[in-house]
């Protein structure tokens, strides 16, 4: 009898334990919005979302682009923070700057933001790095795609809904710093900006107030196939690719299914839901990726066009809530 009292009661206590531990990793892990996609597919009679000059976004690209390598700490990164401001004139810009503690010593960063207000109580945040790898400073590498066409999309896209309404959420433009490895490609060698204005936005209450983060990165190739990435948000990545899908270009976002490390982790692992909207097959086998092929001959503006109508389709299906 006291045999069987005493299983009874390590049994109990052992129960609690399990439970008290499954309760702090409960509460440890941040929460997240999970919404059913299908839900937030706007009403036929909606009003259309905008469509994007992709020729504009092409020439940004171009004229940021021929500024030459941007790597932290150079003089070509000055003036790639100069080139966004310029081209943000009439928008609040606030700037996240700091001091990264990084692989190859202590670096200046800067995450530039800018807001475009909204008549609902919310934030959607489109983000892309706009750097370029320091380890390749000596090889002319001057990221057309990788760091340079998300940030000619999103300065046309941010050029064109400053100049009319927005009745949605507010939307805000994040142009990440030190997205690129200072060494080698590590979870601590990696997205310093984002690492840092995620932790900033946890603190300060924004992340709570944010509904969606898309991220833009390597999205110009001509030969355009957006992955299927599965560290993102599976509800928002499934509503990007239904908006595609409304639009007919469904098979432009229908690349590999593949976890990819890049800026929307650390948003992620602070509640917000995240899509990382990249292709990162660029050319044969990656073959052009992080190499001085990296150029505008292999970027096209259909293809920034397609990507960011897309952008705006997801923007509107998120508005329906």
């Amino acid at each position: 009898m006291i045999a069987l009292s005493l299983l009874i009661t390590l049994a109990l206590f052992a129960a609690c334990k399990s439970q008290n531990a499954e309760s702090k990793n409960a509460e440890a892990k941040p929460a997240e919005t999970v919404m059913n996609a299908a839900s937030l597919d706007p009403s036929p009679a909606a009003p259309p979302a905008p469509r994007v000059d992709g020729t504009a976004a092409f020439k940004l690209c171009y004229d940021f682009v021929s500024q030459g390598p941007r790597y932290v700490g150079s003089e070509g990164h000055k003036k790639a923070e100069d080139f966004i401001h310029q081209h943000l004139a009439g928008i609040t810009v606030e700037d996240d700057a700091f001091t990264a503690k990084t692989a190859a010593g202590d670096f200046p960063m800067r995450n530039i933001i800018a807001k475009i207000p909204g008549k609902k109580d919310g934030i959607i945040v489109i983000a892309g790095h706009y750097d370029t790898n320091l380890p390749l400073k000596n090889l002319n590498f001057v990221g057309a795609n990788d760091g340079g066409s998300n940030v000619g999309l999103m300065l046309e896209m941010a050029q064109e809904m400053k100049s009319r309404p927005n009745g949605g959420y507010s939307v805000w433009f994040l142009f990440t710093d030190g997205e690129e490895a200072m060494i080698n490609w590590s979870a601590e060698d990696s997205v310093y900006g984002s690492k840092h204005l995620s932790r900033l936005w946890k603190q300060d209450g924004t992340a709570a107030k944010i509904k969606a983060f898309l991220l833009l990165d390597m999205i110009g190739d001509k030969d355009l196939g957006i992955f299927r990435e599965t560290n993102s948000t599976p509800w928002l990545m499934e509503t990007v690719q239904r908006a595609a899908a409304r639009l007919g270009y469904a098979r432009y976002f229908n690349g590999p299914e593949t976890a990819i490390e890049d800026d929307h982790l650390p948003f992620k692992a602070v509640g917000i839901p995240v899509a990382d909207l990249i292709d990162l097959n660029y050319g044969f086998n990656n073959v052009y990726h992080h190499t001085t092929e990296d150029t505008m001959d292999k970027l096209s503006p259909q293809s920034l066009e397609i990507v960011g109508n897309v952008v705006y389709e997801t923007i509107r299906a998120l508005n329906t809530k």
